[in-house]
């Protein structure tokens, strides 16, 4: 018997059901993996151009996916993936190091029309900009979207443990932060 999900990744990757398929995948993931990808490059219109490169790596490539996760966890890598590199090509752009660049993004929230934040929440984000990547992603996936460890895991293909470790690490330099600035 076919649970629903792989009946739904059935559709996407036949020809003949695709178009409608893809355009509820469109609808049913798109404002959470907007909000994913914003957390991560925290400007409105580039989380948008990166959210339609998702899109359409997820469109090119759906015939590949093996359902060895989840459809969500699979595209959810595609955005992290896609996001990262847009930060990586922008810093070797500007010729800065990625620690620069998250300072100048953080900057730029301050003028950002679409950011709803008060000065916490700058302070917030500075933290958050300071810390390692891995222990960013992993920070904004359990505090911002409230994952759970386990989804974690196989988006991040890491153990639960080590994702423990890890947000309690980047909690701890956030509060270090915040009470020091």
């Amino acid at each position: 018997m076919q649970n629903s999900e792989d009946k739904f990744v059935s559709r996407l990757q036949d020809a003949s059901s695709s178009q409608e398929a893809f355009r509820e995948l469109i609808s049913k993931y798109k404002e959470r993996l907007y909000w994913h990808i914003r957390n991560i490059v925290k400007n409105h219109d580039d989380t948008d151009d990166i959210l339609q490169n998702t899109f359409l790596k997820v469109y090119k490539n759906i015939g590949k996916f093996k359902g060895d996760s989840k459809l969500y966890s699979w595209m959810y890598r595609i955005a992290t993936n896609e996001a990262i590199s847009f930060l990586n090509k922008k810093s070797r752009k500007l010729q800065i190091t990625s620690e620069e660049l998250q300072n100048q993004i953080i900057d730029n929230l301050e003028s950002d029309v679409y950011f709803e934040g008060d000065e916490i929440q700058l302070k917030l984000q500075r933290a958050i900009a300071r810390l390692p990547e891995k222990q960013q992603q992993v920070f904004n996936m359990k505090y911002f979207e409230e994952l759970k460890y386990r989804e974690m895991s196989e988006i991040l293909k890491t153990s639960e443990g080590a994702l423990k470790a890890s947000y309690h690490i980047a909690a701890k330099k956030i509060e270090e932060y915040l009470k020091s600035n």
